[in-house]
């Protein structure tokens, strides 16, 4: 029997106006304090609020998230690999690292609790139920993880998914953390991307960010040698294909030249693995 552990969690609050101290919640932190464990979710895209808060300001909005997954990121690694320097406390704790309560339009609520014993499927529970769960059709948009689905099952019926393991790329600015990932003289990694979202800006600000990503990464030419490869999904507006084929033309420009699989392509991309993982077994 699987033991459950305490955990603590937070909601980031997007406030878009201060005085009257209206707000949306745009995010979730969780904490495990006995393993260090802090998981995280947050929104990519502005989603509803722009019906909520008709001036707010697009691209103030995604760049910050942007900035505080970042941060999140750096945090959940250190902590990590923190033994017994782990932080003391909860996840307010934690979410003060990233954004400190200064009063701006990104707060922490109160720290909730409860126990888990799976720290990923609590983080995206309570994603759902207070952050996404009245957002218009989001029901009906596929996640970067509905695109991965059918590749991990792929690779499970050809007994290649345990091959595959998260590695985190440094730079010489910043670090990608990769979910599925393997070695054969470099790194190759492999990230889904849901294209399935709102509106046309929010599809080209999505691959925006990822450029984003690997040139931070590249920069100053000390990252270890890997080659990136992006499993995309389609929207299902199909009157957003024009902004969706945008997205990939600015995926092809990012740097160590990533190879962008649609999801009709993915026999083509599980078979392409195979063969590079039984050649590289081969050779050993």
């Amino acid at each position: 029997m699987t033991s459950k552990m305490a955990y603590s969690y937070t909601l980031l609050r997007y406030v878009h106006d201060v005085l009257t101290g209206e707000f949306v919640n745009v995010g979730v932190v969780l904490f495990v304090p006995s393993t260090g464990v802090v998981k995280f979710k947050t929104r990519a895209t502005i989603g509803r609020l722009k019906g909520i808060f008709p001036d707010i300001d697009r691209s103030a909005f995604v760049s910050s998230m942007y900035a505080i997954r970042r941060a999140l990121q750096r945090i959940a690694k250190s902590e990590a690999n923190a033994g017994f320097l782990k932080t003391e406390g909860d996840a307010v704790s934690i979410g003060n690292k990233a954004v400190p309560a200064d009063y701006s339009s990104f707060q922490w609520s109160s720290s909730g609790s409860g126990l888990t014993s799976h720290a990923e499927e609590t983080v995206d529970r309570l994603y759902e139920r207070f952050v996404s769960r009245y957002d218009t059709h989001s029901r009906n948009r596929r996640t970067d993880d509905d695109v991965w689905r059918p590749v991990r099952q792929m690779l499970e019926e050809r007994n290649l998914a345990q091959r595959l393991q998260e590695k985190s790329i440094r730079g010489g600015l910043d670090d990608i953390i990769f979910k599925h990932a393997w070695k054969n003289g470099q790194w190759h990694v492999y990230e889904s991307l849901s294209f399935d979202l709102a509106d046309a800006d929010g599809i080209k600000s999505k691959a925006r960010e990822w450029l984003g990503h690997l040139s931070a990464v590249v920069a100053g030419g000390e990252a270890e040698r890997f080659k990136p490869h992006f499993i995309v999904g389609a929207p299902s507006n199909v009157a957003l294909n024009e902004a969706y084929r945008t997205a990939l033309a600015i995926l092809e420009t990012a740097p160590n030249s990533p190879e962008i699989f649609e999801e009709t392509e993915l026999d083509s991309l599980v078979s392409k693995i195979e063969n590079e993982v039984r050649a590289h077994d081969l050779e050993l």
